[in-house]
């Protein structure tokens, strides 16, 4: 599904969805575990990708991509869209795409570029609306323990509830080779012996929809940031937001 599909899905009443999630938390207490992503569910990493991109047209003398801003990478994470949202033509978007590809593996995963990334509207308050019903909040994501330092650092700078290993946990990969499905799908079984889970985020459909078959009682909630782009329908019953932002 593209990313406009995904929208189409968000339903007028999503965000009483999000207070009963609150609310159903509140009931279980510090039995109660919630479970967020991080890139495209609670951060916006477009400014990071942005400032790779702009380092890049820097060195290569690119003076379109220099300018790069994190509109420019608004349909996805596919750097091809983004270089021609630059403004480059179809021929130099493929000429420059190999070496811009590697250029942005060195740099996306690492602690110096994870600090750009700003936040989704509404989910430093939201994170801290968990913590405040007695609940567990998990951060389950595919970056790997070699980012931990900024990603806590970027928590902290936008607000977040930052992990302290009792109300807030975070599960990294031990590696950045480690497949990110792969990860998620091992930490499910962590998170239920954590409590009942209540709640999951993420912004990718593959693992929204791992976790609605592993968890089909908890609330699964999906972002309508953006994704990866593999073609994957979510399954029913998953409820798609735009934010975390509750009052309108």
């Amino acid at each position: 599904m593209s990313q406009e599909d995904f929208k189409k899905r968000i339903r007028d009443d999503w965000r009483d969805s999000l207070r009963a999630v609150l609310e159903r938390a509140r009931s279980l207490g510090a039995q109660a575990v919630l479970a967020f992503d991080l890139d495209s569910t609670l951060f916006d990493n477009r400014h990071r990708q942005a400032r790779i991109l702009r380092e890049y047209g820097e060195a290569h003398g690119v003076p379109l991509l220099a300018a790069c801003a994190p509109d420019h990478w608004s349909s996805g994470w596919d750097m091809r869209d983004a270089m021609r949202a630059c403004g480059l033509e179809a021929a130099q978007v493929e000429a420059h795409f190999p070496e811009a590809r590697r250029f942005w593996a060195q740099r996306f995963f690492t602690n110096e570029y994870c600090v750009d990334d700003g936040a989704i509207e509404g989910a430093a308050a939201f994170t801290h609306a968990v913590v405040a019903t007695g609940a567990r909040l998990v951060y389950v994501t595919g970056r790997h323990e070699g980012m931990r330092e900024g990603s806590v650092g970027c928590m902290r700078r936008h607000g977040l509830v930052t992990p302290d290993d009792t109300r807030a946990l975070l599960i990294m990969k031990p590696t950045l080779q480690e497949d990110d499905d792969a990860f998620k799908r091992e930490a499910h079984a962590r998170l239920g012996r954590l409590g009942t889970v209540v709640a999951a985020f993420d912004n990718e459909p593959t693992h929204a929809n791992d976790y609605r078959r592993r968890f089909p009682e908890a609330t699964v909630i999906h972002l309508a940031t953006d994704h990866s782009g593999r073609p994957v329908a979510l399954l029913d019953g998953i409820i798609t937001v735009p934010h975390f932002t509750l009052v309108a």
